[in-house]
C-alpha cells in the first residue's frame, strides 16, 4: 500500500510504482551482443537466417516502394525502414492459422503471412483486387482508420474463442493510435472477455509530426494495457530476438486460454510518416535521427548472425538481388491487372443490389460501353 507521511493513500506514488515496473525487454544490445541469455528464443540456425533474410528483403521493398511512389506508379505508401524487427519478428512468431489485422504501415507482415506482393501494390493503388484476399491467407486489408483495427481484432479473437480454435488475432497501431477511442475499447473488450489476441503499439516516436512526449502523459504506452486487465510488455522494437520472444510467449498464453497481451515495441521510422508530403526534417533533428540509426535492427541482427558464422555479405547480396527481381515481377503483374470500372465496384458491393445501385449500374454500364 502506497501511503504518504501523514498515513494517507498517495495516488501519485502508486502511479510512479506502476511506471517503474516497465523495464524494456531486450535480448541484443545495439552492437548485436546477447545481454539476456534467459530470453534467447529457441530458433534454429535456419530460422535465424530466414528471419534476417526477410528483414533485408523488406528493407529493399521499402526502398523500391518509395521510388515507385515518386514515379507515380504506387499510390498511398507508409515507409517501414527502422521497424523491420517489430513487424517481421512478431509475424515470424505466429502460425498460419493466426489472423493479422494491420494498420496502413503493416504491409510487410501481411505479405510474409501470405498476401501476394502484387496485391499489396494494387492495394496501394486503390484497386479493389488488392483487397481480395486469397483463400487461406488470414489477413485483413490494411486499416486506414487509425485504431479501428483494435476493435476488429477483439472481435476476430472472440470468434476464435467461440469456435474453440487454437489461433490468435494480432493487430498493430502506432503511438498515435493509442490516443484513439477504438484503442481503449478494443483493449477493454478483449480483457473483459479474455479473448486470444495480441495488441501491438509500434511506438516509432512520432504520430506524423506529433512527438511521443505530447501524445500522452504516461511514462510508457505499455502501462495503458494494465487498466484493461491485460498483461503488458515494453520491448525493444529494434531487437528482432526480443520481439520474437515476447510475441511467442503472448501467443502461447492466448491459445492456452489465458487471454490477450498488450505489447509496446519501442522503435523508430527512418523515413517520413507517408509519401503524401510529410517532411520529417521539419519536426525531427539530425541528431535524433543519428542516434536511432545506431540502433538499426538490420545492423544489430547482422552483427549477431555474423558473429555466429551464419551471415555473410555474399548471402545478403543474394537476398537483395532476389528481392529486386521479385519486386520487379510483382510490379509487372500489378500493371497487368484490368483497369477497374465503376460497375466493378457496384458488382462486388452486395450479394443482391438495392434498386438504386441497379439504376446506377445501368447508367454506368451504358457509359462504359461508349
Amino acid at each position: 500500500m502506497a501511503e504518504s507521511k501523514d498515513n494517507r493513500f498517495d495516488p501519485v506514488n502508486v502511479l510512479h510504482e506502476i511506471e517503474e515496473k516497465f523495464e524494456m525487454v531486450q535480448v541484443l544490445d545495439e552492437e548485436g551482443n546477447v545481454v539476456n541469455e534467459d530470453l534467447m528464443p529457441d530458433l534454429s540456425d535456419e530460422q535465424l537466417v530466414e528471419l534476417m533474410s526477410r528483414m533485408v528483403y523488406t528493407r529493399i521493398l521499402d526502398q523500391r516502394s518509395i521510388s515507385l511512389n515518386r514515379q507515380g506508379r504506387l499510390g498511398f505508401y507508409a515507409p517501414t525502414a527502422g521497424q523491420e524487427a517489430s513487424q517481421l519478428a512478431s509475424q515470424f512468431a505466429l502460425e498460419k492459422e493466426d489472423f493479422i489485422l494491420p494498420g496502413y504501415r503493416d504491409v510487410p507482415q501481411i505479405v510474409w503471412h501470405g498476401l501476394p506482393l502484387y496485391q499489396a501494390f494494387l492495394f496501394s493503388r486503390g484497386h479493389f483486387m488488392g483487397n481480395q484476399i486469397p483463400e487461406g491467407v488470414n489477413v485483413f486489408p490494411p486499416q486506414i482508420i487509425i485504431g479501428a483495427q483494435y476493435i476488429q481484432a477483439a472481435g476476430v479473437a472472440m470468434g476464435f474463442q467461440k469456435k474453440g480454435q487454437k489461433a490468435v488475432a494480432v493487430t498493430y497501431t502506432g503511438d498515435g493510435g493509442s490516443s484513439q477511442g477504438d484503442f481503449y475499447e478494443g483493449l477493454n473488450f478483449a480483457g473483459a472477455y479474455k479473448v486470444p489476441a495480441i495488441f501491438f503499439v509500434q511506438n516509432n516516436q512520432f504520430a506524423i509530426s506529433t512527438p511521443r512526449s505530447l501524445q500522452t502523459a504516461a511514462k510508457t504506452i505499455a502501462q495503458k494495457g494494465i487498466a484493461a486487465g491485460l498483461p503488458s510488455i515494453l520491448v525493444d522494437g529494434m531487437d528482432a530476438l526480443a520481439v520474437y520472444a515476447v510475441t511467442k510467449e503472448a501467443r502461447e498464453r492466448a491459445v492456452a486460454g489465458e487471454g490477450p497481451t498488450f505489447i509496446e515495441a519501442l522503435c523508430y521510422r527512418y523515413g517520413p510518416h507517408t509519401m503524401a508530403g510529410d517532411d520529417p526534417t521539419r519536426y525531427r533533428t539530425s541528431e535524433t535521427d543519428s542516434e536511432w540509426e545506431k540502433r538499426d535492427p538490420l545492423i544489430r541482427f547482422r552483427n549477431f548472425l555474423t558473429n555466429k558464422g551464419l551471415w555473410t555479405e555474399e548471402k545478403e547480396n543474394e537476398v537483395i538481388e532476389r528481392a529486386k527481381e521479385e519486386i520487379k515481377e510483382a510490379v509487372k503483374k500489378a500493371d497487368a491487372a484490368p483497369k477497374q470500372k465503376v460497375t466493378d465496384l457496384i458488382n462486388i458491393m452486395y450479394e443482391e443490389n438495392p434498386y438504386n445501385l441497379d439504376e446506377q449500374k445501368a447508367y454506368y454500364t451504358e457509359k462504359e460501353s461508349n
